[in-house]
This record gives C-alpha cells, sequence and structure tokens, in this order.
C-alpha cells in the first residue's frame, strides 16, 4: 500500500530561501526532506564552505607562478627529469 502524502509550506526569510535554493540546486525539496525523515536527521553534513584566507592567498601566489612562468620571469619545467636536469646543471 502507497503511503500517503501531503504538501508542507515553511516561513524563511527571503536570503534564507536562496541561500538554501542555492545548496540543494540539485536536490529538490521533497527528496530533501524524504532522507531526512527516513534516516531521523541527515545522514551527511551539509554546509557552505568558504574558502581560507590562507587557501585565496596561496591559489592567487600559483597564479602569480603562472603567469611568471608565461612571461619567461620563471623558469617552469613540463616534468620531473627536465627539472632535475636544470637543478643538476646548475
Amino acid at each position: 500500500m502507497e503511503t500517503p502524502t501531503s504538501a508542507g509550506n515553511v516561513q524563511v526569510d527571503n536570503l534564507d530561501k536562496k541561500q538554501s535554493a542555492n545548496i540543494l540546486k540539485d536536490l529538490n525539496m521533497s527528496t530533501f526532506i524524504n532522507i531526512e525523515i527516513k534516516h531521523e536527521g541527515l545522514p551527511f553534513e551539509v554546509s557552505n564552505l568558504k574558502p581560507s584566507k590562507e587557501l585565496l592567498d596561496a591559489l592567487e601566489e600559483g597564479q602569480n607562478i603562472i603567469t611568471e612562468i608565461k612571461s619567461g620571469k620563471r623558469a617552469g619545467y613540463k616534468n620531473v627529469n627536465e627539472m632535475m636536469r636544470s637543478i643538476l646543471d646548475d
């Protein structure tokens, strides 16, 4: 026998709704609620991770290195053997 279903409404702040919709963009609300009920909670952590300042700094540094290699200001290598030859030749 199929379990009957019903619709439910939840009142949330517009900004919270937009942020939740973004997090759940690949998962519709019905599926989300059914997962939560079946597992008596969520079987995974729900969070909207933000990159740390250290990560953003490292990404910027990496981009600067790539730019310097492309402009010829810094040596770049296609593989480890090429890098080792350069180190041993110095």
